[in-house]
């Protein structure tokens, strides 16, 4: 008796793991779509521009304006101004009046940045609908993905639009703002470095290979 009535138990049990893991799967998949949705408005072939504000455990902070099509981008802070056309990569620094070029998809332009890359389908999704606030979208790092460890995406309730990333690298947590999100109308001509600009009074320092 005992034996019988254990099976079906066992049976229900299954049945009921099978469920949640079903719910849990709808939910990374509508977490996944949302995410690549939001993250093809930024990256995608219309172009985007957004302002920013970076908290980085409140030890360093900056802010700025950054436009992007595709592997094309440009952006302004209070220290730098970079333009990408996908070809060739700018930096100025505009106290020291430099200007330092790299080839475009180079990891020495930035070596912090390459702490902070990215791929998609390296991390797993889950998605949160918080009334007041929008949809939180959290993403995992699978086994052994380096750089990005852990961050969180809240989108707007109506547009999708990014309003506030939280990223986890290392035991550190950065805080990035988002505002005056737009999509479209980005020329690819505002991702060209504008030389005649900085023609006189600039050093420039080219690192490219050759």
């Amino acid at each position: 008796m005992k034996n019988r009535f254990f099976i079906p138990f066992i049976l229900l049990c299954l049945l009921f793991s099978l469920g949640i893991q079903a719910q849990e799967s709808t939910n990374a998949q509508q977490a996944r779509k949302m995410f690549d949705e939001a993250y093809q408005m930024v990256f995608g072939p219309k172009g985007s521009q957004l302002s920013y504000a970076v908290n980085i455990i409140g030890i360093y902070k900056t802010k700025g304006t950054i436009w992007t099509k595709g592997k094309k981008s440009k952006f302004i802070d209070e220290k730098y101004i970079a333009w990408n056309d996908d070809i060739t990569y700018y930096r100025l620094e505009r106290k020291k009046k430099a200007i330092t070029v790299y080839d475009a998809h180079s990891d020495e332009r930035d070596k912090y940045a390459t702490k902070f890359k990215f791929s998609p389908d390296n991390y797993t999704y889950s998605i949160k609908d918080d009334s007041q606030k929008g949809y939180y979208i959290t993403l995992k790092a699978k086994k052994n993905v380096k750089g990005v460890k852990e961050a969180r995406v809240l989108l707007d309730h109506h547009t999708h639009y990014p309003i506030n990333v939280r990223v986890k690298v290392g035991i550190f947590h950065t805080t990035i703002k988002i505002s005056n999100f737009k999509v479209g109308g980005i020329t690819d001509q505002l991702f060209v470095f504008p030389k005649s600009q900085y023609a006189s009074g600039y050093k420039y320092i080219d690192k490219r290979q050759n």
